[in-house]
């Protein structure tokens, strides 16, 4: 009788831990899908920013540019920038494929200054 009473006892258990392992692997599955909705709507969100990031820079430079701004120097840093990188693609595209010397690179980020 003991026995029997046991016995009931561990099938009762082990049905309560399928019963249990049923309900989380559902809400693992529920949990994955969350995550990765989360995870493409913060790509979304990343890529949105760095496209407002973008769309502000180039409005500061296009109001310095015009004179009106406060942010006339950054503009002008900015165009700076760009021109010397131009630059640096016109040199690499007319050399026979060798990098800028480090001393005028040296040059270059002291211009910066």
């Amino acid at each position: 009788m003991a026995d029997k009473s046991v016995i009931e006892s561990i099938e009762t258990r082990i049905s309560r831990l399928i019963g249990e392992h049923g309900r989380l692997a559902s809400l693992c599955q529920e949990l994955t899908t969350q995550r990765d909705a989360l995870l493409l709507e913060k790509r979304t969100l990343e890529e949105r920013n760095r496209e407002l990031d973008a769309e502000v820079a180039r409005m500061q430079l296009t109001e310095g540019l015009a004179g009106e701004s406060r942010n006339r120097e950054k503009a002008r840093a900015r165009v700076n920038r760009l021109m010397r990188e131009v630059d640096k693609c016109i040199a690499l595209v007319g050399s026979t494929g060798h990098p800028a010397s480090p001393a005028s690179e040296e040059n270059e980020r002291e211009n910066e200054r």
